[in-house]
């Protein structure tokens, strides 16, 4: 036989997915749905219920978290905020069996802040389920003798389904001698008419259930009657209900309860033994019973967190077929057998190091299977970390920052959280959270020194390493990668570029030029290190710079000059005695240090015994008295040298003339030089025609004025006259000495033109408005008055009067041009070639002699 219930009566109403939606306190939500819905169904618009817009609802990451359950029977989608179903609903087999109400508990979480909405999903049953008998076939042995209304107790059809889906009806198929008799769900098959074995010793009787579905659902079951001669009395149980409890994960073959029935009958209709009725595949794994004594004995796990109560049926069958049946009734007992699960909801990973304290970086989800006082869990954390656990709502905890984290000390944090709760004895468990803090450039890179000094000797290459600055930034990456630069300045009027470069990696500091100990000895630039972060950070130091001396200078001599083209040349009374002072040579060095010690000796001498010289002051004096006997001519190689490594020097000539007066000199030709003789007949025959020229171009103006301008008077000077610097007196000549000298002193000197010999007459210092030799002297016709007598009348004169003085202009333009052929040759061949007109004495330090000329300069 087919069952009946899978035949469709009536209108569809499978997709009646949810009744309404209920805004509960606290903004708890609720829906009713019904179950074996398809996946992705909607259930309710989460977003719109809240009041919450598709934005907020992803940034505040909301999503569904289901009490101890490993499945995820609803979702949200972002995308548009309803709350759909992720996976098949089964409310008998899975959530709620038998029960009335049967309500699915989920949490809607948001967070940022941690917010919490309980939702509850009433699952509402359907017709999916069709009735059951237990058995396809019941077999009974009825007595021929059995009386009219006597009844047979037949196990009840089971329907997982609830309610109107539940089993409504019964249904027997007409027959003869039974009628189907339900009430209180006992269902009994009654006799209505009596039986006659002869007449019909067997008979199949068909009892159909139906439920109250849409589409109704049925399910049938065979009774096969086998009439017998006698068997008057059904078992009967003791007891209408037996109830039991025991504890959870009680150990195996432990006795539950003991089920017990008598029959009146003896023999084997007496014999009664025992099974359960229905009962589902998962509570006959978990329970047996024997069939002889009716114990009822743990045979599998039993899990209050899984299942708390049971209710099964228990049948007591006679030898004959005869059946009755009792109801048990089993309470689990809760152990405290389970420990707490932390879940980790939300984790911010990692946190910034600036993140104030108070910061929210996680949601902790602490759950417990057991019931009761088993259940009630405490949450703790490790001390010594910055990070504490608030309780939130529920069952939940924030974690939160409780001071300034700080990635440059700790980086990394492994936080253990604790879950315990109250049972006896209390159950924990831990997990393990890894935080890690993110960078933040929070700090400037730092020199290891907190200035710098670099020494470099001067001439050094350009290119050269001078010195290396080092900044360290603890910050990660970027934020710690450090670049060196110079800062703008000057140095000596120049950019600080043009001194110095800095690598900016390895912070080497390079020398771009040479640098020069006597231009400056030591500067000071600034150096930055900043790193690459955003903002970037920056610090700085200053690096000083210090040129040390090499000897790259040698000594100058200031006097008497060096040798050269001229030489200088001493008086040395004959009477002086030894220790006089004679002279001294005074030089400098632009070096330092010892660098710049300066020690003098005679290197070379006519007379080596006769004068010394001082090793450190220079002075030239008299080792002995001067006799008749020395040389009057005294020549002496002065070597000036420094101290430095190595050693530089210079040298100068000095030339001594032992006499009290010139007249007693020999000739000096040997003590000039004849390098220039040749060139001093080309400047003679210069100036002889550039005086011929002049006097034949005043000739020709003379002779023009006379023809030309006969009636016109015109002056004979109409300014001023340039006299050549060679017609000037040598007084004239102010000759400086070398430039350590203090006074400058100006010399006469009176020569013949017939003798190479002169006397030297000593003249007293000019004041500093001497005119100096090489300016352009102006004199007005006036001035020359004394040679001149002629000339004293007026400038203007009329042409008649120029014409008859033309004689007299004559002869003395001749006696000019005379006079200034004998001055040129004395002056410009003769006296240079034997000595100068010019002299200067030693320096001040040296004794005077009063009757004596000091030097001689060319």
């Amino acid at each position: 036989m087919g069952d009946k219930g899978f035949s469709i009566a009536g209108p569809i109403f499978f997709f009646a997915s949810f009744i309404v939606t209920l805004r509960i306190a606290h903004g708890d939500l609720s829906y009713n749905i019904q179950e074996e819905m398809k996946r992705d169904s909607v259930i309710g618009n989460i977003a719109k219920d809240l009041g919450l817009d598709l934005r907020t609802l992803s940034s505040r990451k909301a999503r569904i978290d289901f009490d101890g359950s490993r499945k995820r029977y609803c979702d949200i989608n972002m995308r548009t905020g309803d709350l759909i179903t992720s996976e098949r609903i089964d409310r008998e087999k899975s959530l709620c069996g038998k029960k009335p109400s049967c309500v699915l508990k989920a949490d809607l979480v948001l967070e940022n802040p941690l917010e919490l909405h309980r939702v509850s999903l009433h699952i509402q049953d359907i017709n999916d389920n069709s009735p059951q008998f237990k058995d396809h076939l019941i077999e009974m042995e009825i007595s021929e003798l059995a009386d009219r209304g006597t009844r047979f107790p037949i196990e009840q059809a089971h329907d997982a389904d609830i309610g109107q889906n539940a089993v409504q009806r019964y249904i027997l198929q007409k027959n003869n001698h039974f009628i189907l008799s339900v009430d209180n769900n006992n269902v009994d098959l009654v006799l209505e008419n009596k039986l006659d074995r002869e007449k019909q010793k067997e008979m199949n009787l068909l009892i159909t259930a139906l439920d109250g579905g849409s589409p109704q659902r049925s399910g049938t079951v065979v009774i096969h009657v086998t009439v017998l001669d006698a068997n008057d009395n059904a078992p009967v149980f003791s007891q209408a209900v037996y109830k039991a409890s025991l504890p959870e994960n009680c150990p195996l073959d432990t006795t539950v309860i003991k089920v017990s029935a008598t029959d009146a009958d003896e023999g084997v209709n007496g014999d009664v033994t025992y099974d359960f009725g229905h009962i589902s595949d998962n509570d006959d794994k978990v329970f047996c019973i024997n069939p002889k004594t009716g114990e009822i004995k743990v045979c599998g796990l039993i899990d209050y967190e899984e299942k708390n109560y049971f209710e099964m049926k228990v049948q007591a069958k006679d030898g004959l077929g005869l059946t009755s049946y009792a109801k048990v009734l089993i309470d689990v007992i809760d152990n405290n057998d389970n420990s707490p699960v932390i879940y980790l909801k939300s984790l911010s990973n990692p946190i910034p190091e600036n993140v104030p304290p108070g910061t929210e970086v996680g949601i902790i989800n602490v759950q417990d299977k057991d019931s009761e006082n088993n259940r009630q869990v405490r949450c703790s954390i490790q001390q010594g970390v910055p990070f504490k656990l608030v309780p939130s709502i529920k069952n939940y905890y924030s974690l939160v920052t409780t001071g300034q984290l700080d990635r440059e000390l700790v980086s990394d944090y492994n936080i253990t959280i604790t879950a315990t709760d109250e049972g006896s004895p209390p159950l924990s468990s831990s997990k393990s959270v890894q935080l890690s803090v993110a960078d933040i450039n929070d700090n400037p890179p730092v020199f290891e020194e907190q200035s710098y000094s670099a020494y470099v000797s001067e001439n050094n290459k350009p290119g050269s390493t001078l010195c290396s600055v080092s900044a360290r930034d603890p910050d990660w990456r970027q934020n710690g990668t450090v670049v060196y630069s110079l800062l703008a300045g000057e140095v000596n009027g120049a950019p600080v570029s043009s001194y110095l470069s800095v690598n900016g990696d390895t912070g080497v500091i390079h020398a771009v030029r040479s640098f020069d100990y006597e231009q400056f000895r030591k500067f000071k630039v600034h150096v930055m290190a900043r790193d690459n972060g955003s903002p970037p950070l920056s610090s700085n130091v200053t690096v000083s710079v210090f040129i040390s001396d090499v000897n790259d200078n040698s000594p100058q001599i200031l006097y008497p000059s060096p040798e050269g083209n001229s030489f200088m040349t001493e008086l040395v009374p004959k009477a002086a005695h030894g220790g006089s002072l004679v002279s001294k040579v005074i030089a400098v060095d632009a070096d330092s240090g010892q660098n710049a010690w300066l020690s003098y000796q005679i290197v070379k001498s006519t007379d080596p015994g006769l004068f010394t010289i001082g090793v450190h002051s220079g002075e030239i004096r008299t080792q002995r008295d001067i006799s008749e006997s020395d040389s009057m001519k005294q020549n002496l190689v002065v070597a000036v040298k420094d101290n430095g490594q190595p050693s530089l020097s210079a040298t100068c000539s000095m030339y001594l003339l032992i006499s009290d007066n010139l007249a007693e000199v020999p000739e000096l030709k040997d003590l000039s030089y004849n390098e220039s003789n040749s060139k001093l007949t080309s400047y003679l025959i210069i100036a002889l025609v550039s005086v011929s020229t002049f006097f034949l171009t005043f000739i020709i103006i003379i002779l023009g004025l006379r023809f030309c301008r006969r009636r016109k008077p015109r002056l004979l000077f109409d300014g001023a006259v340039a006299i050549p610097s060679g017609y000037l007196p040598p007084n004239y000549a102010d000759v400086d000495g070398t430039g350590t000298l203090r006074s400058t002193y100006n010399y006469d000197a009176y020569l013949t033109t017939g003798s190479r010999t002169s006397d030297f007459k000593f003249v007293t210092s000019y004041n500093d408005n001497t005119l100096p030799a090489d300016q352009t002297l102006k004199k007005s016709p006036s001035d020359f008055a004394d040679p001149f007598d002629t000339l004293g009348q007026s400038i203007e004169v009329r042409h008649s009067q120029i014409f008859h003085l033309f004689p007299t202009l004559f002869v003395v333009f001749l006696f000019l041009f005379l006079k200034f052929i004998c001055k040129t040759v004395v002056h410009v061949f003769i006296l240079p070639t034997h000595c100068n007109c010019s002299f200067s004495p030693p320096p001040l330090s040296l004794p005077v002699f009063p009757s004596r000329a000091r030097a001689l300069s060319l």
